[in-house]
Formats: structure tokens, C-alpha cells, sequence
């Protein structure tokens, strides 16, 4: 077994009430790292032969979670949690900074495996080698304001019982969802302390449809062992005085955005994406900074910095709200997407997609949906039970509600935009996908491709493996360590991006440092991320029960991304469809992809991916083109 790994995932079957322990060899680690890398290999191997069959909310599904091999080495925490999406019917590695990455190590696990569904709500306890499942009814339909502090004494309480030793071992730590999980919202997040979230996939809906209210987990171990710890603490030191000197992102965070996007970039959504450019100040971060921010400095385990912040409203209207900054995409998706550009109005949405449980960028984006097309009297007062305005704070707040509980409306909503156009187009009689600004069932992130002053290149959301996920946006030229396969790498480490701000290399010795592999730049970009990848598109391309996607047609730019900007000083400027089919064409020569974006059994070959040569029969078939 190579370093900085355990060796070891534990198996919880929830039907059956059994735990295992299940095993891997130090080749498929060194293949597949971990995290989103080693989760795309274990539903290939386990769910790939009928994964077109496999209802993502249904007990045949599985909910991954698991660290990489620089989990609690690297500076920072992130945990990855994947599984079959219910919003892209694909693989989403979805990270989130949560403790609960080192205690399963320390533990002496690298993740956890949940099968089936249980019958009644349960949360599962795990401390060293005890693990426990146990009844969660009480906790059920409870947001983390209500129940996480209690469900955390009782857990730390039994972690002093279990530790049998004299000291106090310090609390657990915990992943939950909350009511949107509960009722299966396509969107749901896994959630971490009040305000972290594994948003983008769904898994929120996942651990619901299993009954599954929390993962509480406390290992009292060491870390495994690094390989060479003199290389391992120079590269460490060298990377942490780095990121100490980030001043700017250590005092603003993603926050700063606000403004910025909208005003120097034209690339931030407005009243569901039809601007992108504002000079509204109100939205600056100075302001949510002086007016409601109670700690400015707040970082994870191991993290030099410290970019996150907690905002809370003292008094007024919505006293009591308490998130993060908010970052950058909520102030976005919940602000200016919805016509909102005063502080404390962000702030409380946010905070509400905090305590239903809610991925606020897919909250936000079907928001901004829902309320255009009222704005063009497609949908009705009638239809949605009240007027939905733009700029209407309680109105939204209102229709989140619904989301969560499946009310109205709001039942169609929580299937996700992609979903909630082709239903409501189909009761309408309407093209209402136009309105849809999504890829592959997935929210594009809070950055427009419009103006070209962005990050996202023109098809880095139309081919991405992820759908509309901003994080792991393709990059054009797939064969430099940037945009997709540097994310696939951050996500499979597992380590957080935000303390990523060296060269791609560094990150690869510090990987072989601690592993005690020699894996190359090269070897990553052409053997082990395109590995990766190609499983992932083949898995999104078989999609189903409910979607199946066809690159022909869904390898594209939401409708709205080739309408003209029609203010700002990129007036006029829009995504070319003949660059976007130009630089499709070169990115899928340059992946591997055939001429139709499906994978070429040639290049799974050198892959080593010669049993999934199969799967690319199936996907031609369906698509027509044997």
C-alpha cells in the first residue's frame, strides 16, 4: 500500500444494516488517486454495465464519500462526495471543506461506501473501528440551526464513552443534509458546520433517498505515513509561505466578486442571465464587510488563508441570518441573478439555502428562471400562488420554501431547471428551454462566457464532464495543466483550490512526496486525468433512466450565452457559435473523443480501459450511429 493512503473504505449497507470493509490495490490508488478519480472507478466497476437503468434516487445508487491522497497533508481540508447525480444523471466529484476528511483517516479509512436505503431516518456514527447506525427520526426535517448542535453533543458524548481513555478527545465531526435532502430536491446539498456545501451533483437528494441524515465521524489515529517527509516539509513550508502572502483573497475572499464581475468583466448573471453588467456599489464587498461580517478570518483545518467569512444581521427584518461572506457565486446566483443588490436581502437568502439544505448556485438559477418567465407572462400569479418580481427578497424566499418542501410550483422547480423547462414547456406549449441557462442539467457557475473576460473559455461548460459546474470548466487546449485537468486533479488530491497558487508541478512533486510514486506533468495529462475523464463522459452519456444526453445537441452554450450583451462596455459581444464548434472539434481530436464527442475505443485501449469499450458500443447505438 503506498503512502499517505489507508488502504482501507468502509462499506455501510443501510437495507441490511451491515458494515464491511473493502480493500484496493495500490494500482488502482495510483490510476485513480482518490476522490473524484476513485469514485468515477468504483461506480464504473460496481453500476456501469446497467447504469442507464440506475435511478440516482432510488437504493441502487451509491453515495460516495472519500478522501485523496493529500487529504490532511496539503495545506487545508476538503472532502470529496460523488456518486450517480440526480441532476446530470453523470459522475459529480462535489468537494466540501469538512473535517470529517482527516477524522475518517485518522480513523483509518480513506471514505465510505452507503448502499441501499434505510427504512426509518438514521445517522451513522463512526469512531476508530466502532461504527454505529442509529436513529435519526428526531433529527429529521430539522435545519442545522435547529438540530446540528444538539446531534453534536450526543455524538461527543459517545465519542468519550468509546475512546475508553483518560483525556478529552475533541468533537466530531459531521456531514448532514437538511429538509431540501429530505424531500429529494435535485439540487439538494451535503452540508458541513452551517455554511459549507457539497452543492454541485445533487447528493444532497442522494442521502435522502436513503434515509440519511447525518455522517458523524471521529478517528483518534494518526495520519498514515508520508513517504519522504524532509521533501514533504520543504515543499510543505515552501507552499504555506506562499499562500501567507495572499493578502488580497485572505481579506475578501470570493466576496470582493460582487462588484467586480458585474462591473470590470460583464460576466456576473442578472435577472437570469440577461445582463451581465452593473455598476451597482451597494453589492461591493466593503459593504457587507463593514455592515455585517462578525469574523473576517475564518479557515479549516490546516488552512494559512483563511478566506471565508461570517456575515449575520443584528437587527431589522431579517435579524438573525447568519452565512458566509456570502462568496462570490451566492451573492451572484442569490443578488443580482434575482434583481437583488442590498446586503442584508443576499445575506438572508443565503443563509436559507443554508438551512434547507439548498445548493445555492441551482437555487438561484432556477429562481432566475422561474421569475423570467413570469417576467413574460408564461407563468402566472396563478401558477406560482403570488406575484414573483424582480427584486422581491420575500417572494423568492418564499418560492425556496416550496422548493424544499415540493409545494406548488415549487415541485417543478425541485426537479432542476433542466427538467423544470421540459415540464413546464410541455404544459405551456413553449420552447421554455430558451430560458434555461444550464448544461447537461447543472446550473452553469456565476461566470459568463459573453463578454470573454472570464475564466471559462467558450465551450468550458458545453464539453465539461460536469455539466454546467464552474469549477471544473474544460480548458480548450486539453493537454495543459489547466481548466479540467488540473480540476480532475484537485478533486481526486483532494485539496481545495483556493489554496492551490503554485505551478501545476509543485503540486505533482508534493503528490510524490507524500505517495512515494514518481509520477510525471506528463504522465498526469496524458494517462491518468484522461482516464478519468473518459470514464466520467462515458457514464454522462449513458445518463438515464429519465435523460440521456446526445453531444450533438447538448455539447453547447445555453441558448441564452449567443444573445448579444445589451449594455455595459461589451455591448453587443456574444458567444460565436462557429469559434464554438471550431474549438469543440479541436478539443474532442485533442481528448479523444471521436467526431461525434464519443469516446474512440483506441484511445480507451491506451487508457488501459478495455472494459469500457462496451459501454461506447451502447452509447453509438443509441445514438444511431452503428
Amino acid at each position: 500500500m503506498p503512502y499517505g493512503f489507508t488502504g482501507k473504505i468502509l462499506e455501510v449497507d443501510l437495507s441490511r444494516e451491515k458494515i464491511r470493509v473493502k480493500e484496493f490495490s495500490e494500482g488502482v490508488y495510483r490510476n485513480w488517486l482518490g476522490g473524484r478519480g476513485l469514485g468515477t472507478y468504483i461506480l464504473w466497476k460496481e453500476l456501469g454495465d446497467k447504469w442507464e437503468e440506475i435511478d440516482p434516487l432510488g437504493p441502487e445508487n451509491l453515495l460516495l464519500i472519500l478522501t485523496g491522497p493529500l487529504s490532511g497533508y496539503y495545506p487545508g481540508i476538503k472532502l470529496c462526495i460523488t456518486g450517480k447525480s440526480p441532476e446530470s444523471n453523470g459522475v459529480v466529484g462535489s468537494t466540501i471543506s469538512s473535517e470529517v476528511a482527516i477524522e475518517l483517516k485518522a480513523a483509518g479509512y480513506d471514505g465510505m461506501i452507503i448502499r441501499g436505503r434505510a427504512e426509518e431516518p438514521k445517522y451513522i456514527l463512526l469512531v476508530d473501528d466502532h461504527v454505529d447506525i442509529k436513529d435519526a427520526r428526531k433529527y429529521w426535517g430539522r435545519g442545522p440551526s435547529d438540530f446540528l448542535s444538539e446531534l453534536m453533543s450526543e455524538s461527543h458524548r459517545e465519542v468519550i464513552e468509546l475512546a475508553g481513555r483518560s483525556g478529552l478527545p475533541k468533537e466530531p465531526a459531521i456531514l448532514y443534509i437538511g429538509r431540501g435532502g429530505e424531500r429529494k430536491v435535485r439540487f439538494a446539498s451535503i452540508m458541513a458546520k452551517f455554511v459549507h456545501a457539497a452543492g454541485y451533483g445533487g447528493y444532497g437528494a442522494v442521502a435522502g433517498s436513503k434515509n440519511l441524515k447525518a455522517i458523524v465521524v471521529k478517528g483518534n489515529g494518526p495520519l498514515p505515513p508520508v513517504a519522504n517527509f524532509e521533501e514533504y516539509k520543504k515543499l510543505l513550508r515552501d507552499i504555506q509561505h506562499q499562500l501567507l502572502e495572499i493578502t488580497t483573497f485572505r481579506a475578501w475572499g470570493t466576496g470582493a466578486g460582487g462588484y467586480e464581475f458585474g462591473y470590470r468583466t460583464s460576466s456576473e448573471p442578472i435577472r437570469n442571465w440577461q445582463e451581465e453588467w452593473h455598476d451597482r456599489k451597494e453589492i461591493s464587498v466593503v459593504n457587507f464587510e463593514l455592515g455585517y461580517w462578525v469574523k473576517k478570518y475564518w479557515g479549516d483545518y490546516g488552512c494559512p488563508v483563511t478566506c471565508m467569512k461570517i456575515s449575520y444581521i443584528r437587527h431589522g427584518k431579517y435579524k438573525g441570518a447568519k452565512t458566509d461572506a456570502p462568496d462570490y457565486e451566492l451573492a451572484a446566483y442569490l443578488g443580482t441573478n434575482l434583481g437583488i443588490f442590498k446586503p442584508e436581502e443576499i445575506i438572508y437568502l443565503s443563509y436559507l439555502a443554508d438551512e434547507l439544505g439548498l445548493d445555492a448556485i441551482n437555487t438561484g438559477n432556477v429562481l432566475g428562471f422561474a421569475a423570467e418567465l413570469y417576467e413574460k407572462g408564461i407563468l402566472s400569479k396563478n401558477d406560482v400562488g403570488f406575484e414573483l418580481r424582480w427584486g422581491d427578497t420575500d417572494a423568492f424566499a418564499k418560492l425556496m420554501q416550496m422548493i424544499a418542501n415540493r409545494e406548488g410550483i415549487g415541485g417543478v422547480l425541485a426537479e432542476g431547471t433542466h427538467r423544470a423547462a421540459r415540464i413546464i414547456g410541455k404544459i405551456k406549449g413553449i420552447d421554455a428551454a430558451r430560458f434555461a441557462v444550464e448544461v447537461k442539467g447543472i446550473a452553469v457557475g456565476a461566470h459568463g462566457i459573453r463578454s470573454g473576460e472570464d475564466y471559462p473559455s467558450p465551450i468550458g461548460y458545453a464539453v465539461s464532464v460536469q455539466g454546467g459546474d464552474h469549477t471544473s470548466a474544460a480548458f480548450s487546449d486539453p493537454k495543459v495543466p489547466a481548466g479540467e485537468i488540473e480540476a480532475v486533479f484537485t478533486d481526486s488530491a483532494v485539496i481545495c483550490s483556493f489554496t492551490y497558487w503554485t505551478n501545476f508541478d509543485v503540486l505533482i512533486q508534493f503528490l510524490n512526496s507524500v505517495t512515494g510514486w514518481n509520477m510525471t506533468v506528463e504522465e498526469w495529462i496524458n494517462q491518468t486525468a484522461p482516464r478519468i475523464i473518459h470514464i466520467q463522459r462515458l457514464l454522462l452519456l449513458l445518463g438515464g433512466p429519465d435523460i440521456q444526453w446526445d453531444p450533438r445537441v447538448h455539447d453547447d452554450n445555453p441558448p441564452r450565452f449567443y444573445e448579444p450583451l445589451p449594455s455595459g462596455p461589451h455591448k453587443g459581444k456574444k458567444a460565436n457559435e462557429q469559434e464554438v464548434n471550431e474549438l469543440k472539434k479541436a478539443y474532442y481530436e485533442g481528448i479523444g473523443y471521436d467526431e461525434y464527442g464519443v469516446s474512440k475505443p483506441e484511445v480507451l485501449r491506451n487508457l488501459g480501459l478495455e472494459d469500457a469499450i462496451p459501454l461506447v458500443k451502447k452509447i453509438r447505438n443509441r445514438l444511431g450511429l452503428e
